[in-house]
């Protein structure tokens, strides 16, 4: 199963706005000082300023393929819970059987004890998925800055902020098995142990023989894994000092990047006017229109400064904000509706009832 998330351009500006209006704020001020002042010194050559900004593009560059891999490793191991919850739900379906119990079952009861085991699967899935979404201390930019605080609010929301996880997982597990669970920490490392324990009591009531119960137990394991995997990711973050000293340069770069090309541009509008005033074949009010753009072309190095900056920027953030692929942002891994996929899909495999719907999309965001 895979989720795409539309991320519109307009979602882009809304996120950066502040940043947006920052970054003209600081355009402007040495351009007033350059020009209106006329403090013509105050400037810093082309050079050395490109090569700093190369030196930054290949951090950001750096950083962000770093996110990426987080990301879509992340990605893959949702991928594989996807697929081991299918395999063991065949299991479970096909496996249990009277064929050497020791007193066989009903058919009705069989089928009640396929359900058991497929809601507690269900189970480990929601209380993994509340797990990963728990913050961390260098998670805390998501809900704490501003900008990104405000675009969260209004565009989407996070089922496991909405909902409660025992009222959630009661509705999957017995109230014996929900006080041994919540009496412990990693709740969802319990509910596996105790599918295992379920899984030895099975083999020695004879519902399932040595050779299933080792194959279902090699399914347990892999859920262990896969688990473990997503625990690793939550749980080390990306390195501090690269995040940090990435997030500094980027800024360095924005804040000289005007002192670098308004001298680029006031050379720009002297050709203009010398090429004006060697030529007067043009019409008067093109010529004169020409040459006021001419006088006052070092100004267009405002917006041109910005834009550079908001490129940069922008970058720097996208891999600030996809670095934790667990914490909910509109572009981490939808373990929500992955989820909730998985437990429509093998709740339906056994013939349950009272499934429940798909989370809904708002804003072309889901999570």
């Amino acid at each position: 199963m895979y989720t795409r998330r539309i991320f519109p351009i307009r979602g882009v500006i809304s996120w950066t706005r502040r940043y947006i209006l920052m970054f003209l704020i600081i355009a402007t001020i040495p351009v007033f000082l350059f020009e209106v002042l006329r403090w013509k010194w105050l400037h810093v050559p082309w050079l050395p300023l490109g090569v700093l900004g190369t030196a930054v593009a290949f951090i950001v560059s750096f950083k962000n393929n770093a996110s990426y891999d987080r990301l879509w490793e992340a990605r893959k191991i949702w991928g594989g819970i996807v697929n081991t919850s299918r395999t063991w739900t065949i299991m479970v379906k096909d496996f249990i059987t009277n064929d050497h119990a020791r007193e066989p079952l009903s058919e009705e009861k069989r089928k009640a004890l396929i359900k058991e085991l497929v809601h507690r699967h269900v189970a480990w899935l929601t209380a993994l998925r509340y797990q990963l979404r728990q913050d961390k201390p260098w998670e805390m930019h998501l809900k704490s800055t501003r900008s990104n605080k405000e675009f969260r609010d209004k565009n989407y929301t996070v089922p496991e902020d909405t909902e409660d996880l025992e009222e959630v997982i009661r509705r999957y597990i017995s109230e014996e098995e929900f006080n041994e669970v919540f009496a412990k920490g990693n709740r969802a490392s319990q509910l596996l142990g105790v599918q295992s324990r379920r899984l030895r009591e099975l083999l020695q009531e004879g519902m399932i023989e040595d050779f299933r119960h080792m194959e279902m137990a090699n399914v347990l394991k892999e859920f262990y894994a896969l688990q473990g995997k997503s625990e690793r990711i939550k749980n080390f973050p990306y390195p501090r000092q690269f995040a940090t000293l990435n997030y500094i340069f980027v800024w360095v770069f924005i804040i000289l990047l005007p002192f670098g090309i308004m001298e680029g541009f006031q050379t720009i509008g002297e050709e203009i006017v010398a090429y004006m005033n060697a030529n007067e074949t043009y019409w008067e009010w093109t010529r004169q229109l020409q040459l006021s753009i001419g006088k006052h072309f070092v100004w267009f190095s405002i917006p041109f400064s910005a834009l550079l900056a908001w490129v940069f920027h922008t970058m720097e953030s996208i891999g600030e904000n996809t670095e934790n692929p667990f914490e909910g942002g509109p572009n981490d891994v939808p373990i929500s509706d992955l989820s909730r996929g998985i437990e429509i899909d093998i709740r339906q495999m056994i013939d349950d009832e009272d499934i429940p719907a798909p989370y809904e999309w708002k804003n072309h965001i889901v999570m």
